[in-house]
């Protein structure tokens, strides 16, 4: 064997410009060898190519499984052939350099989709081993070796090749990538076919869950896995959906971190990746008690505080959430779950009497979920969007009273309960969509506004459903005079309709009336505008600074005394000389919470 003339191995599966990239290499005198199909493919077009065999003097064997895994072939490849020691082995084992590889895989991945599916056996011997070797070596030993694994590249490669270029090197370099990334690739399309066939329920552990869908119905196929260790959930009851998954996981990541930091009972009622409540356990007053419908349970447990909180904040967007409970589910807790309209929760234990209660609704498609309390995420994450992979760090920042020490304001007092408020409010905005602001008072989410491009409107928002909130409050919209009967969720949008004294006509009107047993007056300005006074010491938290003073003076609007947020903004001198006109205190936290 002439060790001037480079020898090229060609192994693929994929022929597509094969025969052109033979014929491109026999014309700049490459040795030509082959595994298989690849060397009969070229030598029917009329061009020379050795067999593998030549060099390893072994045939291939076990039906193909064993072609090209031999020194001969591994050793030439992987050769440094500036070391004399690595040349030294080469000559006592007579081994000659390799210096091209062309190589690409068994299909797996479409094997393994086809309908019907193959058996295991069947997939398994798509499974590629000596082809990932070569790509594997060639890759590795990129500083002299070329490696191609797509036929898009071979153009390329042909009028590189030769070249003592940065050009040609570049190329060399990003085909070593190209490989690196190809054998990944198809490694994650192995490991995710075994994944489903031998570590999804009722396998134990379970690293994978097969989801009717995705986001929506024509989002098919879906599921939800781990690379490492199990899923840190498992579901008790019903099937979990992709986005409960997704409100689930952040809202169990939400009040784990509030009960952490507060050492209360949390809970929280997620709809579509942002809280519509959030609370930890602060006991009711009576007209708290009632406003959330609770005040027939007599005392409630801490957690059954918590989560009465967090679903009355906002009971119109809390319909149909999925709630998460940061302690051991009991039974009063399970009974208040019952009575209303959701999709799932999740907690990291359930007593069986709250089982009891949870697992037949939605005649037994309620999605109960249990948590491993221990689980801890990986620090870094990322995500897809529109083809193209993000990675960051993940937002584990810890809230702690040492975040609100800084005041800017003249009046700079803070009360413990308010730092509380903060914390809860501050926790709440790191698990929403961005921009938020956030209401907090007697350590809960009042008032949440989510997802609005303008920070003014999120404050708007938020702020009408803190007045919102503490106008269910008024005496009379607490006696109001439902009809027996009547149920849960009819109230809460009679009520609704009621204290945002909505204009009501025709079909609508006379539904709404047929509720009552009297229908009542609407609430006079006079009477909104006693009420609303009454309301004072609430926390705004806001996920950025304030661009303008319009945030501070709609805040004091619905009762704000404290601001929780960083600066940055241009007009931070401003906003502040707001907050003393209302006589507030702002914290600032010099730490900013977008959530994306």
């Amino acid at each position: 064997m002439s060790e001037s003339r480079a020898t090229a191995i060609l192994s693929v599966y994929d022929k597509t410009g094969l025969i052109e990239l033979a014929k491109g290499l026999a014309a700049k005198n490459v040795r030509l060898l082959g595994s298989g199909g690849t060397a009969r493919a070229v030598r029917e077009a009329g061009l020379e190519i050795g067999d593998v065999s030549d060099i390893t003097q072994a045939p291939e064997m076990l039906q193909g499984r064993v072609k090209t895994l031999h020194p001969a072939v591994h050793g030439g490849i992987l050769a440094r052939t500036s070391l004399e020691s690595d040349r030294k082995d080469l000559e006592a084992q007579k081994i000659a350099p390799i210096d091209i590889v062309v190589c690409n895989l068994y299909p797996f991945e479409e094997t393994v989709g086809r309908d019907p599916a193959p058996t295991i056996a069947q997939a398994v011997e798509e499974i590629d081993i000596g082809g990932v070797t070569l790509i594997r070596a060639a890759a590795k030993n990129h500083d002299r070796v070329w490696v191609l694994c797509d036929p898009k590249d071979y153009g390329r490669f042909l009028s590189e090749y030769g070249q003592e270029s940065e050009q040609a090197k570049e190329a060399r370099n990003l085909f070593a990538l190209k490989g690196f990334t190809h054998t990944a690739k198809y490694d994650d399309a192995i490991s995710n076919y075994f994944r489903k066939e031998y570590a999804a329920p009722p396998h134990e552990p379970a690293q994978q869950i097969t989801l009717r869908y995705g986001a929506n119905p024509h989002q098919k196929p879906a599921q939800a896995y781990v690379t490492e260790g199990a899923l840190p959930f498992k579901a008790l009851g019903g099937s979990p959906g992709y986005i409960n998954l997704l409100d689930g996981l952040n809202a169990w990541a939400l009040v784990k971190e509030l009960r952490e930091a507060t050492n209360r009972a949390a809970a929280a009622s997620f709809k579509h990746v942002s809280p519509a409540g959030a609370a930890v356990a602060v006991p009711l007053s009576e007209a708290e008690a009632r406003a959330c419908f609770v005040h027939d349970l007599g005392e409630l447990s801490p957690l059954a505080t918590a989560y009465a909180r967090a679903r009355g904040a906002d009971r119109m967007s809390s319909f149909g959430d999925i709630i998460a409970l940061s302690d051991k589910v009991d039974e009063q807790t399970a009974k208040i779950i019952s009575r209303e309209v959701s999709d799932g929760v999740i907690a990291p234990a359930y007593d069986q009497a709250a089982l009891d209660l949870l697992l037949p609704k939605k005649g037994g498609k309620y999605c109960v979920l249990q948590m491993d309390p221990d689980y801890v995420p990986a620090v870094r994450e990322t995500r897809q969007v529109y083809g193209v992979t993000l990675e960051q760090r993940r937002n584990d920042l810890k809230v702690t009273p040492e975040l609100f020490k800084e005041r800017v304001t003249a009046r700079k007092d803070i009360p413990d309960a308010t730092i509380l408020d903060m914390i809860v409010a501050t926790i709440a905005l790191k698990y929403t969509q961005s921009n938020s602001v956030c209401y907090a008072l007697h350590g809960q989410v009042i008032g949440l506004g989510a997802g609005q491009q303008s920070r003014i409107h999120c404050t708007r928002l938020a702020g009408g459903k803190a007045d919102n909130w503490w106008l269910r409050q008024h005496p009379r919209v607490l006696d109001l005079p439902f009809k027996k009967g009547t149920k849960r969720p009819e109230k809460s949008n009679a009520i609704d309709l009621f204290v945002e004294g909505a204009k009501l006509a025709g079909k609508e009107l006379e539904g709404w009336q047929a509720l009552f047993e009297s229908v009542p007056s609407a609430l006079t300005e006079e009477e909104r505008a006693q009420h609303a006074a009454a309301l004072k010491d609430v926390v705004v938290a806001s996920d950025a600074f304030f661009p303008f003073p319009d945030n501070v003076h709609r805040a004091a609007q619905s009762g704000a005394t404290y601001i929780a947020a960083p600066g940055g903004s241009v007009m931070d001198d401003a906003c502040v000389d707001a907050a003393n006109e209302h006589q507030m205190v702002v914290a600032r936290t010099n730490v900013r919470l977008f959530h994306h």
